[in-house]
């Protein structure tokens, strides 16, 4: 039986993961970080496919709260994949325009987090178990005039993937990430820029924006049996970006 740990799980990408991964038979430990009522709601869904889930409120960035999390599926089993997804922008504009206390909490959710949640992840895992680290497109774009401090951190995830990936390697664990580009999520409405997906949806070469089932789906096959021979990758589902 898996058993996955998937933080941001309660919208989402990591909502879509949650469900795609009940599919397959994954007992799940869903953190979110604030809306236990979404979080609640997912879990829900994801039992009616006759696994086990729990939702565990959760702070990526700070070591304790991760801890927490983890020691939450003792009562499930053995962990055997973690989808490393918490993230958020904050803010969209030039860097210059960006408040430094929110360059200062994007860089902690999204790069300290997922270093602070993969670390913990890999004592807990043992041979075959895999991480997919939730990076983005911005990683490599760098996203001048909307989220520069966010591409920054996501390239660290990029970093931290390849990094991590060749320590574990020789314990049997795989490392991987995807780099969603524009996505269907609530993300872009809580940096401020609601319609942010109906502009720039044009400039995407398959013209049209993604849906979190359709990164999921990648997550999913990271995550599973059919690539034993990756790691250290970050695989790009971005629409041609």
């Amino acid at each position: 039986m898996s058993l996955t740990v998937v933080t941001g799980g309660g919208r989402g990408i990591g909502a879509a993961t949650a469900l795609r991964l009940a599919a397959g038979g994954h007992d799940l430990v869903l953190g979110y970080a604030r809306d236990a009522g979404s979080a609640d709601a997912v879990a829900a869904r994801v039992r009616r496919s006759g696994v086990r889930c729990l939702t565990v409120r959760a702070d990526v960035s700070d070591p304790a709260d991760v801890d927490r999390l983890f020691d939450a599926t003792a009562g499930l089993g053995q962990v055997t994949g973690l989808v490393n997804n918490a993230g958020a922008t904050l803010h969209i504009g030039d860097l210059a325009d960006t408040p430094v206390e929110t360059v200062r909490r994007v860089v902690e959710v999204n790069l300290t987090g997922a270093l602070l949640v993969a670390r913990r992840a890999v004592r807990d895992l043992v041979r075959g178990g895999a991480v997919v680290n939730v990076s983005s497109a911005a990683a490599t774009l760098g996203a001048p005039h909307e989220y520069v401090h966010y591409a920054a951190a996501k390239a660290g995830v990029d970093a931290l993937t390849v990094g991590l990936a060749q320590e574990v390697a020789g314990r049997g664990i795989r490392v991987n990430a995807v780099a969603p580009g524009i996505v269907r999520t609530g993300i872009h409405e809580a940096a401020g820029d609601p319609d942010r997906l109906d502009r720039v949806a044009p400039a995407v070469p398959l013209g049209r924006v993604g849906e979190p089932e359709e990164v999921a789906a990648a997550i999913a096959w990271l995550l599973g049996d059919d690539c034993p021979y990756a790691t250290g990758a970050t695989l790009r589902v971005a629409g041609g970006r």
